[in-house]
């Protein structure tokens, strides 16, 4: 099985190695993680382990949140029971926040068992995945890095403009826009993958991974670390 885990990233810092090099590190809590559910081939056609990170007060969690994570009563679920149904193994925890599927086999993890920084211990590199910044709308300048138009001659309050935009004539491109343009839109929020982190440290008294470099998203992004299988 891959090694993984989820965490939330807390920010970035410094740390000097034992040659005294300053490394710029991004600190991620990680875990621990519930196992909420184990995939097989038998049944569910390829095999993943689903690992839920940060409890969620039931009070504002759905009742199928609830239900996901244990056994709560209902005529579906004592019909199924009547009926010689097998139901399937609950964590028996509370809801959680962050709920995502690694895949590759169990390795020996069951459905409540929990996953913590300790798991990473001698991984090298890490796949970092999360969500970039969301930056709203923004102009050609801001998202695709345009130059603008010229500051002087004849431009008179269009300088942050993305100018003509081509095939607009009819024997042209039938007047129509070409897809892909680059045209002002919303900018970030995006699911980014990281590829080969190099993993500096991992703390075990407080669930803390330390990664160099800058991974996605702005301090308190959830991400989803996994032992890097790139080959260069």
């Amino acid at each position: 099985m891959t090694k993984g885990i989820l965490g939330r990233k807390v920010g970035m810092t410094q740390i000097f190695d034992e040659s005294g090099a300053c490394l710029p590190v991004t600190v991620v809590l990680a875990g621990p993680c519930r196992v909420l559910q184990v995939r097989t081939a038998d049944k569910d056609g390829y095999e993943a382990v689903q690992l839920g990170f940060l409890d969620k007060p039931r009070r504002l969690a759905s009742r199928s949140e609830s239900g996901h994570v244990a056994d709560i009563s209902s005529r579906r679920s004592a019909k199924l029971k009547a009926a010689g149904v097998a139901v399937p193994a609950k964590a028996n925890c509370e809801p959680q926040r962050f709920v995502r599927e690694l895949r590759g086999a169990a390795a020996g993890l069951a459905v409540g068992a929990t996953v913590d920084v300790s798991a990473m211990e001698g991984v090298k590199t890490v796949d970092v995945t999360g969500n970039t910044k969301g930056r709203g709308f923004t102009g050609a300048m801001k998202r695709w890095n345009f130059a603008g138009q010229r500051a002087t001659h004849g431009v008179k309050k269009v300088h942050r403009h993305m100018g003509g935009t081509g095939a607009l004539a009819a024997n042209r491109g039938g007047g129509r826009m070409k897809k892909g343009k680059h045209m002002p839109g919303r900018y970030g929020n995006e699911r980014v993958t990281i590829r080969n982190m190099r993993l500096v440290k991992v703390d075990k008294e407080k669930n803390l991974l330390l990664i160099y470099g800058a991974v996605p998203g702005p301090p308190g992004q959830m991400l989803v670390i996994r032992e890097s299988n790139y080959k260069s």
